[in-house]
Parts: C-alpha cells; sequence; structure tokens
C-alpha cells in the first residue's frame, strides 16, 4: 500500500524512525506543532491537507494525531479512507496504547509529560498559532518577558506571566518518555533540571511505538484504530473508543435527521 501520513511535528523523530521500517510506502507531511493550541485552526488545517489527498496515488490517509482537544471531531475524510488511531492525543502515541496511558495516568494525575518533541518544540521557536479564548493557554503563554514588558509594561507583564503560569500548579510530577534512540540527546538531565525549578518530582518512563508502527503496517486492529470510508466524519464517542466515525451532519444543521451521525 502506499500511505499518507499527516501528522504532527512534535512526533518527528518517532515518526520517520517507523517509516523506515514500515512494511509499506509511507509519505510523511509534518503540520506545525503550534496547531493543537487552536482546535479550530488545526481543524481547517488537517481538512484542506485530507482534501489535497488524490486516492489514484495513495491507498489510506493516516493521522497521527489524537482526539487533541477536539481538533478531530468534525473532520471528514475525504475522497480516500481514513485511519485515525484512538487516541486522546499524542502521549498516547508515545505510550503505545490508550491503555498504557490510562493506567499511568490514573497512578499520578498530576503529571506533566515530556519528550524529544516537545522539547525541541520549546527551544526551536516553531511556527505558533493564536490559542483558542477557551484553551486555557492565553495569547501570551510563550512570549518573551521583555516582549511582554514591552507590550503591556512591567506591572501588567508580571501579572500576566504569573496568571499565564498557573497550570503548573495542577502538576507534582515531570515524566520524560525516552526511547533507545534519544538516549544520546541528554534529555533526562533538561527535564530533571525544569522539574527541580518547578518542585516537581521527575521519573523516566520507556516509550513504545508498537501503535504508530501497526499504523504504518497496515494493522489496523478496530480496538486501536478508527477507520473512516469517504465522506465520513470524525466526532468524539465519549467512551473508551475516543473517536467514532458516520455521515456528515444533514443540510437542515440540526445534526438529528435520519442518517446524521448519533
Amino acid at each position: 500500500m502506499r500511505l499518507k501520513v499527516l501528522a504532527c511535528d512534535v512526533l518527528a523523530r518517532e515518526l520517520y524512525g517507523c517509516a523506515a521500517r514500515a512494511q509499506h510506502t509511507v509519505h510523511l507531511a509534518l503540520l506545525p506543532q503550534g496547531l493543537h493550541d487552536n482546535s479550530d485552526t488545526c481543524r481547517a488545517r488537517l481538512q484542506a491537507d485530507i482534501d489535497a489527498v488524490r486516492p489514484d496515488l495513495y491507498d489510506a490517509v493516516l493521522l497521527g494525531y489524537g482526539l487533541c482537544s477536539n481538533s478531530l471531531a468534525g473532520v471528514r475524510a475525504g475522497a480516500t479512507r481514513m485511519i485515525v488511531p484512538r487516541a486522546h492525543d499524542c502521549i498516547t502515541l508515545l505510550l503505545g496504547s490508550k491503555e498504557r496511558y490510562a493506567r499511568l495516568f490514573a497512578e499520578v494525575p498530576g503529571t506533566y509529560w515530556f519528550s524529544a518533541g516537545w522539547l525541541d518544540s520549546a527551544e526551536e521557536g516553531r511556527e505558533q498559532f493564536a490559542p483558542m479564548a477557551n484553551s486555557g493557554l492565553g495569547p501570551t503563554y510563550r512570549r518573551d518577558w521583555n516582549e511582554l514588558v514591552a507590550k503591556y509594561g512591567e506591572e501588567n507583564a508580571r501579572y500576566l506571566a504569573d496568571f499565564m503560569g498557573q497550570w503548573e500548579k495542577h502538576y507534582t510530577r515531570g515524566v520524560l518518555i525516552e526511547f533507545e534512540f534519544t538516549q544520546h540527546l541528554g534529555l533526562a538531565a533538561r527535564v530533571r533540571r525544569i522539574c527541580e525549578e518547578k518542585g516537581w518530582t521527575f521519573e523516566t518512563v520507556e516509550g513504545d511505538l508498537g501503535l504508530i508502527q501497526a499504523g504504518f503496517d497496515g494493522e489496523w486492529d478496530p480496538a486501536r484504530f478508527l477507520l473512516v470510508e469517504p465522506g465520513q466524519v470524525v466526532r468524539a464517542s465519549y467512551d473508551d473508543g475516543i473517536l467514532a466515525a458516520g455521515p456528515p451532519p444533514c443540510a437542515c444543521g440540526q445534526g438529528a435527521c435520519k442518517g446524521s451521525p448519533a
């Protein structure tokens, strides 16, 4: 098969490794990590790229995304069937399954996850997008202190910086998802320093690329992947399956007519 993969570039290292071992031809297209800050922008960008995939060139479109703050809710398969991992976000893709993610989350709910891609993104100044008003991120959470001062004045900048740092108080532990091919990067020392600065405990867990590899190898077990036929729309299922698919909402806009998603 020839597979088109649309994925977040926060997973670049892991995706390229899996693509090199894939049983099928994999063409990767990486989208900016900052898209996750605005689900509407992410959804629109994904939809445009999905619609551009030619069915005469590819047998399926694979998404390297989870539900990701409902970014996938409303995304429609184009002329080619679409395969989506059953995942809340990219942490599931790095841990190998939604079940493992759920178990580790239940052990320590206040966990902030780190990976090579997330650390790279924080330092490389990659393309950013305005967060949604209800995202909890705010428009200034990544900005440099001097930029805040220049735009808002020192007193207001101090207030904004403190306000945007409130999210950190919900976390008590930082966990680095490590792979053998990232150990030479010294990520553990970097994350340990971050955790010490924030007063978090620090741990590492071994990553598992089994879910990504299964997607690239065409092993689309319905328990692990959502298969979306041409024209069908993805929606949140609000159950252990995370995602579901069905026909698009009816033209009347009510979403409750015969044939519309349940």
